[in-house]
């Protein structure tokens, strides 16, 4: 099979396709034929070994990455973390699963998914496509969705709330936005001038142009403000909050979540209610991974950034 393999850490570059044998699952698990996964911020600061939290941070953070990543590269040479295909295989113990079944999923720290094919245990984050979507649709939910979804419950968002999104054009971001409307808030997304649209679309009820102004000095205040892309302080929003208010950040917030296949499934029902939807940027083939994280790097773009994943049969 055809995989991209990260052979150290570093720019986009790193990347190189490789022809590989394809994985046998294991008696508990599956193997997925993938047509589609993405690259988000998380896959390029594991490809770029730049954790992204600040400087202290990120020098206590660094020596954790490299235990439990690797040292000079990636343990795992194929690194991506959501996908979207079909299973070709099951183990002889699968009961929740049989072939032919199209699934959406996320790896997460196990990664594998820049590849034509991926294993995962039965029990793992996965769960059936959502009938009224494409695997190019469904596979940033696996991930994206799911950090939006999540976070947002630790906070226990709730009917009539103000929550303000800062960062509401990224892939986290439009989830968050989509998914705080969904439980009856006052939405204030924030973003930039050409993303105001796209935002209002999402169903924001109001949006912020950060360029021409700075939410913090507004005098409006949130029961939850939740930075999606990781770039503010808890000091820095902390006037702008409720008295009792809760303060999110991506980078931070995340910790501790405990991910399950039911609330994968939860976001498979959203989107066939049409409640929940995949921004997408830009697609690009498996032989464009370079050129795709290079422009994930730049860091502006809007939702989701889809890889295409062709196979020899032309599916």
């Amino acid at each position: 099979m055809k995989a991209v393999i990260c052979t150290k850490y570093g720019a986009p570059n790193v990347l190189q396709i490789q022809e590989i044998d394809s994985p046998t699952p294991k008696n508990n698990e599956i193997l997925v034929k993938i047509y589609a996964t993405t690259v988000h911020i998380g896959d390029t600061k594991i490809r770029s070994f730049k954790p992204g939290m600040g400087f202290m941070l990120d020098l206590l953070v660094k020596p954790i990455m490299r235990i439990m990543i690797g040292f000079r590269g990636p343990r795992k040479k194929i690194i991506g973390m959501e996908l979207a295909g079909e299973i070709e295989l099951v183990g002889k113990d699968v009961a929740l699963f049989r072939q032919g079944d199209q699934v959406f999923a996320s790896t997460e720290l196990n990664f594998g998914t820049y590849a034509q094919y991926t294993c995962m245990p039965e029990n793992g984050l996965i769960a059936p496509l959502p009938t009224n979507t494409t695997y190019e649709e469904a596979a940033p939910i696996s991930n994206g969705g799911m950090t939006a979804l999540l976070i947002l419950k630790k906070a226990n968002i709730h009917k009539g709330q103000n929550v303000l999104i800062y960062g509401a054009s990224g892939s986290v971001g439009t989830f968050a936005v989509q998914l705080a409307k969904y439980f009856e808030t006052n939405v204030v997304g924030v973003c930039s001038t050409t993303n105001l649209d796209m935002v209002k679309s999402l169903g924001a009820d109001k949006v912020i142009d950060y360029t021409q102004e700075d939410f913090t000095e507004n005098n409006e205040t949130y029961d939850i403000i939740f930075d999606a892309v990781g770039k503010l302080s808890s000091s820095q929003c902390k006037k702008s909050l409720k008295k009792n208010g809760a303060y999110l950040n991506v980078l931070t917030s995340s910790n501790g979540l405990k991910l399950k296949p039911e609330d994968l499934i939860f976001l498979k029902e959203l989107m066939e209610a049409k409640k929940l939807r995949s921004v997408i940027d830009r697609t690009y083939s498996m032989e464009q991974i370079v050129e795709a994280h290079r422009y994930v790097d730049k860091g502006h773009k809007k939702g989701n950034v889809v890889i295409v994943v062709r196979h020899n049969d032309n599916t």
